[in-house]
């Protein structure tokens, strides 16, 4: 008798532990919110920012007044293929790449009398 009631509260207890496992969209679904969220705080504002530097660079025309990455602010003298030619003083030109202007402060006054 002690057998058989010990089989009864085993099994009991077996049937309410077996629960049917989750869907694998339910074990994915933090993963993929996680996902979700990185897209839209970091992902997509970088793809943003990006766009707007290339558009920056490729607008440079000569006599634009820029900033580098690197704080050094001065003139553009000439624009080439990959670098531009930077005035920073009287006789004093570098030559630096275009991916290293930052900013511009002042477009050229070609492009405001056009």
């Amino acid at each position: 008798m002690v057998f058989s009631a010990t089989l009864f509260l085993l099994s009991d207890a077996a049937a309410s532990g077996a629960n049917p496992a989750p869907s694998p969209i339910a074990q994915f679904a933090p993963l993929i919110f996680i996902g979700v969220i990185f897209y839209f705080l970091l992902i997509r504002p970088q793809q943003k920012q990006r766009k707007e530097q290339q558009k920056l660079i490729e607008a440079l025309k000569t006599g634009d007044k820029v900033v580098t990455s690197a704080g050094i602010h001065g003139l553009i003298a000439n624009v080439k293929e990959k670098t531009v030619l930077l005035k920073v003083a009287d006789n004093v030109k570098i030559e630096i790449d275009k991916a290293a202007v930052a900013t511009v402060l002042e477009r050229s006054s070609d492009e405001s009398a056009s």
